[in-house]
C-alpha cells in the first residue's frame, strides 16, 4: 500500500501545511521522524525526488554515454534506470530485450553501460569515478560506483565492485556470473569476491582489455575455506531474529529484516540498517563479511549504495535505525554514527540489539 507523506500526516491530525510553513512548529524533518517512529512496515512512503535534490537521467545525456542503433532501447534504459524504486537493477527482461533490439551479447551491454554506472560515483576524495555492473544468476544486472566519505578514513569509502554487489545482494539476487568495470579490480575487490561461491570462475571484463576470471586475477586465494567456514555470499539462509525490546515502527522493522539477511560467517555479528530520506524512501542495508576481515562491508555502506543508486544525495538522510546482535564480538555502532556524523549530521540514529528467535510454530 502506498501513502503519501502529506495524507498521512493529515489522517494523523496534523497540518499538512507544517512541512512547507517554517513558522510552524513541526518541521518536514520532524514529521519524516514521526512517521519512522510510528507507523509499520506496511506503511510504504511514496517518493518525491524533485524535493529532495535526487537527479534522472535525461536522453541527451544517455545517447552521449552509450552508443545503441534502436530508439526504443534508448527509451527502455531511460525508463528502468530513472525508476527509483529499481535502484541500479535492470531485472532479466529487460536486459534480454535490449540485447534483442541491438543484437548485442550480454559482455558489451554491460561495458557499455559503464560509463552510465560512473555518473552516480560519489568522489569527492578522489575525484575518480569508477563504474561497475554485475549480471545475476538471474540473469538480471545491478550498477554500482564508488562512495566516498569525506572527513573519515578511507575504509568507510565503497568500492564501484562492491557497491555493485551489494545492490545484487539486496535485490536478494540468487549469485553472480559476471562482473565488468572501468579498471581491473584492486586487490581489496578481489578479496571481497572470494566470498562468492565458485569465485574463481567469475567472469571479469574491463573495456579495452581481453576477458578474465577471478581465478586468474587471484591465483591464491585466501578465503572462507581457510577459516573452515562452508557458507558464501548469496547461498546462504536468512536468519530467524527478533529485537529485545519490540517495536513495531517502520525502521526498526526493516533494519530486523535487513540483519536476517547479513553474511557474517566469521564473527556472526549480524547487522542491518535502515534509513529514511527526505525523499520519503527507506533504505536497507545489510553487514557482508570477508574472510580477510578489512574489505567487509558495513550495513550503513550497503544502505548508502541504494540510496546513491536511486539518484540521492547522501544529506539527504535524516534518520536511520541500526540493529545488531547483543554481546557480539563486534558493534556497526561507532563506524555507523561516524558515517552518519559526516555525511547527514542532523540525522538521528537509534540503535536496536537483537537475538535469535528460537520459538518454534
Amino acid at each position: 500500500m502506498l501513502i503519501e507523506l502529506d495524507a498521512v500526516i493529515h489522517g494523523a491530525g496534523m497540518s499538512a501545511s507544517r512541512l512547507t510553513d517554517p513558522h510552524e512548529l513541526l518541521s518536514r524533518r520532524n514529521a519524516l521522524y514521526l512517521l519512522a517512529s510510528a507507523y509499520p512496515m506496511g506503511v510504504t512512503m511514496t517518493a518525491d525526488h524533485k524535493s529532495s535534490g535526487g537527479s534522472r537521467l535525461d536522453s541527451s545525456t544517455l545517447r552521449k554515454l552509450m552508443n545503441l542503433r534502436m530508439p526504443q532501447s534508448y527509451d527502455r534504459l531511460l525508463h528502468v534506470l530513472n525508476d527509483s524504486a529499481l535502484r541500479g537493477h535492470l531485472p532479466a527482461p529487460e536486459v534480454e530485450a535490449i540485447m534483442g533490439w541491438e543484437n548485442w551479447p550480454v559482455e558489451k551491454l554491460m561495458v557499455d553501460l559503464l560509463p552510465v554506472a560512473q555518473t552516480y560515483s560519489h568522489s569527492p576524495i578522489s575525484q575518480y569515478r569508477v563504474g561497475a555492473v554485475v549480471r545475476g544468476a538471474s540473469a538480471a544486472l545491478y550498477l554500482g560506483t564508488n562512495i566516498e566519505v569525506p572527513g573519515q578514513t578511507l575504509g568507510f569509502a565503497v568500492h564501484g565492485e562492491q557497491a555493485a554487489v551489494a545492490n545484487a545482494f539486496m535485490h536478494e539476487e540468487g549469485g553472480l556470473t559476471a562482473l565488468a568495470v572501468t579498471a581491473p579490480p584492486c586487490g581489496h575487490c578481489r578479496q571481497f569476491l572470494s566470498e562468492l561461491p565458485h569465485s574463481g570462475e567469475l567472469k571479469i571484463w574491463v573495456k579495452d582489455e581481453a576477458p578474465t576470471t577471478l581465478g586468474a586475477l587471484l591465483p591464491a586465494p585466501f578465503g572462507p575455506a581457510n577459516l573452515g567456514v562452508a557458507d558464501r555470499l548469496f547461498t546462504g539462509k536468512k536468519a530467524d531474529l527478533k529485537m529485545i525490546a519490540p517495536t513495531a515502527d517502520m525502521l526498526s522493522t526493516a533494519a530486523l529484516a535487513a540483519a536476517g539477511m547479513a553474511y557474517a560467517p566469521y564473527t556472526k555479528s549480524l547487522a542491518g540498517v535502515a534509513v529514511l530520506s527526505l525523499s520519503k524512501t527507506v533504505y536497507t542495508g545489510s553487514y557482508i563479511e570477508s574472510a580477510a576481515y578489512n574489505p567487509s562491508l558495513s550495513p550503513l555502506q550497503a544502505a548508502l549504495v541504494g540510496l546513491v543508486m536511486s539518484g540521492e544525495k547522501l544529506s539527504n538522510i535524516y534518520s536511520a535505525v541500526l540493529v545488531e546482535m547483543e554481546k557480539a564480538p563486534i558493534s556497526q555502532r561507532s563506524a555507523t554514527q561516524a558515517v552518519l556524523d559526516s555525511i547527514a549530521p542532523e540525522a538521528r540514529m537509534r540503535c536496536i540489539p537483537a537475538r535469535f528467535n528460537f520459538q518454534t510454530r
